[in-house]
């Protein structure tokens, strides 16, 4: 299958990024490269883009894409890991780094991936098809209550613990291999009169998605490794799509900007807050309106800018 992948907010994270052209950059989901062929288009030679995926796929449809460049680094591992990316490049700083994260658009249409709940397809749902854990073993083993936790956690789902229980039941008759049979199961336990927000099934397919690929649990980490790996200057531009990433990324950019901490009767600061730059966006982007009618996927992203001082 052809890697489409139309790129979010393409305008606004180039505007974000503040382009030096030669300046090293990071990609830390490079996915079908619509980010990066824009940021090497602003690259002189000197410059140098370094394109991270955690899907196989995504990178050799990458590398044809950006085949006309020369000056890019193709890593296959996990942007949570960018310190030690660097570190085996031999790279101390880097002038920015873009973070568009969550499923891409091939992810969801490639059905056999398993991360749509249209159709039916073997349950798998992972980014990197050579981790062992899958959407499978997490709805197969995982007992009821952690279940229902992941799926109200990360999904938002009030049905969360009937959702939970009815895929415990429905396993002591048999496993639950594909989307199209844990979809069945979604649909029995929301009402009726609660389905008609989208689909029946996003937020705990999401949910799913999520404790598979390890979504959640490392982002504010990763966010202030970012910055950390940053030249003074440098900007980090992430586009999240629901708002637990989002409030992760918001909190960890007020972190990292030297937020004090102390009871506001102190005469002054003595909790060492130290700020490691500013916050260009003190409110997200969102999609300009024709972009959204283009490309539906852009309607719930934001855009959050952070620079090192």
């Amino acid at each position: 299958m052809e890697f489409k992948h139309e790129p979010v907010m393409l305008e606004e994270c180039i505007t974000g990024l503040n382009i030096k052209k030669d300046g090293i950059y990071v990609d830390g989901t490079l996915g079908g490269a619509g980010h990066s062929k824009e940021i090497l288009k602003r690259l002189s030679n000197k410059g140098k883009l370094i394109g991270i995926d955690r899907d196989e796929e995504a990178l050799k449809a990458a590398r044809e894409n950006l085949k006309e460049f020369t000056n890019v680094i193709y890593v296959h591992d996990n942007h949570d890991n960018i310190k030690q990316i660097l570190n085996n490049l031999g790279i101390d700083r880097v002038d920015g780094i873009l973070l568009d994260l969550g499923v891409s658009s091939y992810q969801l249409d490639e059905r056999n991936r398993g991360f749509s709940y249209l159709g039916e397809n073997e349950l798998d749902m992972r980014m990197d098809k050579s981790q062992k854990l899958t959407a499978k073993e997490v709805v197969n083993t995982y007992k009821e209550e952690d279940l229902a936790n992941i799926i109200y956690q990360y999904g938002e789902e009030r049905f969360s613990r009937k959702i939970a229980k009815n895929i415990c039941e429905y396993r002591k008759e048999r496993k639950i291999n594909t989307t199209k049979e844990l979809v069945e199961i979604i649909e029995k336990s929301i009402p009726k009169k609660f389905q008609n927000d989208g689909h029946p099934a996003k937020r705990t397919f999401q949910a799913i998605r999520i404790e598979v690929n390890n979504e959640i649990k490392p982002l504010y980490e990763t966010v202030k490794n970012c910055i950390e790996c940053l030249n003074p200057e440098g900007r980090l531009c992430i586009i999240t799509f629901h708002s637990l990433e989002d409030r992760v990324v918001k909190n960890a950019y007020i972190d990292a900007s030297g937020k004090c901490i102390c009871p506001k009767d102190l005469p002054y600061c003595v909790c060492g807050a130290k700020s490691l730059g500013e916050i260009i966006t003190r409110k997200p982007i969102i999609a300009k309106e024709e972009e959204i009618i283009r490309n539906s996927r852009s309607k719930s992203a934001k855009l959050r800018i952070f620079k090192r001082r």
